[in-house]
């Protein structure tokens, strides 16, 4: 709690920050922000490692002349990672109602986030943006909620007493993803930048994680589904998440040849192809979904078609424009992202490519140290990414085919 030490001193409370707080420019902003917020600070003690593998450590008494606005300072600096010196479990309140948090619960970020409970720090499970904390007493256990799967009577934490974030850190800075503070760029090396991303993925491949596609239509208009195909059979993406499009141009392309109608051989629009992706969804939807289209023989090739071979688990979050849809697509959004939840336990690494709605949805559930490439024509769609909270992404500013066949030779030549 704020305290009142002298009419002059105003409102008081002493902070500590560790870890890499120095070249991650933590220490920096968190003094930025005390500033920016209307108080003032003074640098009690600070001890800087001496290596780049060693911690650093500060401690900050934090000034402001109410309480109100010494809240509102704790507040913007906790989640850099500033922690108040007085140790506290963490306060929880039983939820009133159904599908909504009680006042003055506390809001998660994609860091690692730690509880106190019984004078003990433990980690909070499925760590993800934008949730609450769930916390288990009798378990001594604390996880992320959505809002929408709270019940009456969970035990949600509230202020921020008792918890403490660990920001991400770029101590090594021994790669892109760690180097690159300014992830969006059309000018960037692209060589670099694909040789740096297949690293990262046969480094996760190795370590036994999954690797996750999150992939837009335009994989298929773009000519890049024989490259997706060839990451699925090298064992290079494990999961997929994508739209209706995706799958109904992909599986257009399968039967007919076409993506939009328009011939992938000649690039020429073909009789009556403005109707292909519809009779794709019909046959699809007549057969009884697309894994039985493979098992009949009736889908002979592309994404879908190796996913269903390969065993690869995928998600088709439907969408308010969507024809048919498809069997598979998943028409309640609420659902889309439990399952969308489940399924990226495990995920050491994303991929997203051209498509805006499908990325930001993926990268509001990944916790931030999953790293993340981004891949699309639109420098928008990972400006969006990074504004929304998802740091960890690296932005390739291209076109999808000249990308993935890049990147597929390079996978191939580690091999």
């Amino acid at each position: 709690m704020a305290h009142n030490a002298t009419g002059k001193q105003g409102f008081v409370e002493e902070v500590e920050i560790q870890g890499h707080i120095i070249d991650s420019l933590i220490l920096p902003k968190v003094l930025d922000e005390i500033l920016t917020h209307g108080g003032s600070y003074v640098i009690k003690d600070i001890r800087i490692g001496q290596r780049q593998t060693d911690a650093s450590h500060a401690r900050i008494e934090v000034r402001a002349d109410n309480g109100d606005k010494l809240r509102e300072i704790l507040d913007a600096i906790h989640d850099h990672g500033a922690a108040p010196l007085a140790l506290r479990d963490c306060q929880t309140v039983a939820a009133d109602m159904d599908g909504a948090f009680p006042e003055q619960f506390y809001s998660t970020t994609n860091y690692r986030t730690q509880v106190r409970l019984s004078g003990e720090w433990i980690d909070v499970e499925d760590q993800e943006m934008d949730c609450g904390i769930l916390v288990d007493t009798e378990e001594s256990a604390a996880r992320c909620v959505p809002m929408t799967e709270v019940r009456l009577g969970d035990r949600i934490v509230v202020g921020r007493d008792g918890l403490r974030v660990f920001p991400a850190e770029t101590a090594a800075r021994s790669n892109l993803f760690e180097f690159m503070a300014s992830p969006v760029s059309s000018e960037k090396p692209k060589g670099v930048t694909v040789r740096e991303i297949a690293a990262a993925m046969k480094r996760t491949k190795d370590a036994g994680e999954k690797i996750l596609a999150v992939l837009g239509p335009a994989i298929v208009h773009t000519g890049s589904v024989e490259h997706i195909c060839k990451l699925i059979r090298g064992g290079y993406l494990n999961v997929l998440f994508a739209g209706n499009a995706l799958a109904t141009h992909d599986i257009e392309q399968a039967l007919f040849n076409t993506s939009l109608g328009i011939s992938l051989d000649r690039g020429l629009p073909m009789e009556e192809g403005h109707e292909h992706h519809l009779r794709a969804i019909n046959t699809i939807r007549r057969i009884g979904g697309i894994r039985r289209a493979v098992e009949r023989g009736s889908l002979k090739s592309g994404i879908m078609y190796e996913c269903i071979r390969h065993e690869i688990p995928f998600l088709l979050a439907g969408s308010i424009r969507d024809d048919g849809p498809l069997p598979e697509v998943v028409t309640d959004v609420l659902e889309a992202q439990r399952r969308m939840r489940e399924m990226i336990h495990g995920v050491g690494f994303c991929l997203m490519m051209a498509t805006m709605l499908h990325s930001i949805a993926t990268g509001n559930l990944l916790p931030a140290w999953v790293k993340v490439a981004c891949v699309d024509i639109n420098p928008a769609t990972v400006t969006k990414l990074t504004d929304r909270g998802s740091i960890q992404t690296v932005g390739v500013v291209t076109d999808a085919e000249p990308f993935l066949r890049a990147l597929v030779a390079e996978l191939e030549r580690e091999k």
